[in-house]
């Protein structure tokens, strides 16, 4: 009778801890339970009991355990649904590149023979800034503003001026660029864009312009080594020029066109050639009463031009050697206006540069005649701006640190003074520093 009741109270025991156990744990371990009852802590009715009851427990638990997982699977949706949102509205923040430069300029103009009101020592400033976004896979986009002493299209140099007066920014592009993925490296241009053609000097155009209309370029790798690029498009320069309607065909345009070659003629010497066609049209048409007040002439005989016609034929290239013990590279272009009936109708340009102990030097020779090219577009610090000019320009420039240089260009030139008839000596000095991110 003792045995039985020490073992019954062997069993209430087991039991008891057992029950105890069941709160503290997501299940009893059923080892545990098969050994109560093998040691016959336990009869087989408690057995099944503990047994139902530990099933119970068991299904609780992973009821909470699968409660507890979705809340947290619920909660992480929830967030990166939330982070997803977000990283949609400033996604194009990821896509988009600031570019841009400050340049500070010294420069020196003396013009012989001429009154002192031309001469110029002045200081000046330029800054860009762009941001080019990546809209999808075949669309981006571009804006960038620029300072400038006023609109002309040659020019982003303003003056240190007018009694800290604050500087204007006008607009200098703003484009949209699309390139289907369906044909690689073809991109087709609309807006006020960056000039879409190879250019190789600046006999015909400045390097501050960017032309205004809808462009293509492309380039075709051909084999390792050997590859072609073109360009087409049409510009306008003045809208419905003649004041005869509102007619596309009345607009003073430009129709551009190129093609060329990249060749790597050896591992140490490659090769650049081409040649470009520039139509315009409408240039005779123009109605001075109806010309732009923002524009100080009509049509495009200025600043040295005595002519409107002009179909400029230019061929172009540029040797580069990176082989011998300073790198060397040749360039130049040739122009001519097919389309006036002037006999100055042909410029030409020559040049080499090349980097020895840190300075990168360039010089080069032109000589512009008076209608070779359109007056208003050619460089605009070469003998003053403008054509019947020749002479030098020579410069060089040192990188002081990451994206910083100091640059000095000497000008030389002469030009055929279209007021007076003779030439004239042009002397200019410009000292830049300059720093640009990107």
């Amino acid at each position: 009778m003792r045995l039985a009741s020490t073992k019954t109270a062997a069993a209430l025991c087991g039991g008891l801890l057992l029950a105890a156990s069941v709160p503290a744990s997501a299940a009893v371990d059923a080892k545990l339970l098969d050994m109560l009852k093998a040691n016959g802590s336990i009869s087989q009715a408690q057995y099944a009991e503990l047994q139902t009851e530990l099933a119970k427990d068991q299904q609780a638990q992973a009821q909470a355990q699968k409660a507890t997982a979705d809340q947290i699977a619920a909660a992480q949706a929830a967030k990166s649904s939330e982070l997803s949102a977000f990283e949609q509205k400033v996604a194009w923040a990821a896509k988009t590149q600031f570019k841009g430069d400050v340049r500070v300029r010294q420069e020196t103009v003396k013009i012989d023979d001429q009154n002192n009101s031309q001469d110029k020592n002045r200081q000046r400033i330029r800054v860009r800034l762009g941001a080019y976004t990546d809209i999808n896979p075949q669309v981006s986009t571009g804006i960038r503003i620029a300072t400038g002493g006023d609109n002309k299209a040659n020019s982003t140099n303003v003056d240190q001026n007018d009694y800290f007066t604050k500087k204007d920014l006008w607009l200098d592009q703003g484009y949209i660029d699309y390139h289907p993925t369906a044909i690689q490296n073809l991109h087709i241009i609309g807006g006020k864009m960056a000039q879409p053609w190879v250019s190789e000097g600046d006999v015909i155009w400045d390097n501050d312009i960017n032309p205004e209309g809808l462009a293509a370029t492309y380039s075709l790798p051909v084999t390792k080594g050997f590859e072609l690029f073109g360009s087409a498009g049409t510009y306008t320069l003045k809208d419905n020029i003649s004041g005869e309607g509102t007619q596309f065909k009345n607009d003073l345009r430009l129709n551009a066109a190129q093609l060329g070659t990249r060749i790597a003629v050896t591992d140490n010497a490659k090769m650049t050639v081409g040649g470009s066609v520039y139509q315009y049209e409408n240039a005779n048409d123009c109605d001075p009463t109806a010309a732009s007040t923002s524009t100080t002439f009509c049509g495009l005989n200025i600043n040295g031009n005595d002519t409107n016609d002009f179909r400029l034929y230019e061929g172009f290239g540029q040797l580069d050697f990176t082989g011998l013990a300073v790198p060397v590279s040749l360039y130049g272009q040739y122009v001519v206006n097919s389309a006036t009936d002037s006999d100055e109708d042909t410029a030409w340009l020559a040049g080499v540069k090349t980097k020895v102990f840190g300075f990168g030097l360039d010089y080069n020779y032109r000589d512009t005649q008076r209608n070779a090219v359109v007056g208003a577009f050619t460089d605009s610090d070469f003998g003053g701006g403008g054509t019947d000019v020749k002479g030098h320009k020579l410069s060089a420039a040192i990188g002081l640190s990451d994206n910083t240089a100091l640059a000095v260009t000497y000008f030389n030139n002469e030009y055929g003074d279209y007021t007076l008839g003779d030439e004239v000596d042009y002397d200019r000095v410009q000292v830049d520093l300059k720093t640009k991110f990107k």
